[in-house]
């Protein structure tokens, strides 16, 4: 039988493995949904792909800074996601204004559409905090 701190232990352990096991199943999950073809054939991270290849000679080196200091307070782990699913959502703009170079506009419109809603109180911290003016962007904070 097992009693006193050892079971305590195990009884830790246990609830603690399951929790941090169905914690990552929903993040592989998560993944694996992104991955899966919508009705075109292709998936949402197939489009983000195809966006910043078609785009990624029209990225300067200020355009690519810009990009790397608004995703800077995303935490290491999950900067290169969320700095891929931005990059794309410029690169969308970009091809269907046909631009001929990101643009300031560009990549702070880019940012906000890629951004969650949820986020948005974050990300406009951070936009204050680098003083650019969010004022011709309201109608994309709402």
């Amino acid at each position: 039988m097992l009693t006193g701190w050892f079971l305590w232990f195990i009884l830790i352990w246990v609830v603690l493995f399951i929790g941090l096991m169905a914690i990552g199943g929903f993040f592989m999950f998560r993944k694996f949904l992104k991955r899966m073809p919508k009705e075109d054939g292709k998936s949402a991270m197939d489009w983000e792909e195809h966006y910043v290849g078609e785009t990624i000679h029209l990225w300067g080196d200020d355009s690519k800074a810009l990009l790397t200091e608004l995703v800077s307070p995303v935490p290491d782990l999950f900067r290169p996601v969320a700095k891929q699913k931005i990059a794309g959502k410029i690169g969308e703009l970009a091809l269907e204004e046909k631009a001929s170079s990101i643009t300031f506009d560009l990549i702070i419109r880019g940012y906000i559409i890629a951004s969650p809603k949820r986020d948005h109180k974050f990300l406009r911290k951070k936009l204050n905090q680098m003083k650019i003016d969010t004022t011709p962007y309201e109608h994309l904070l709402d």
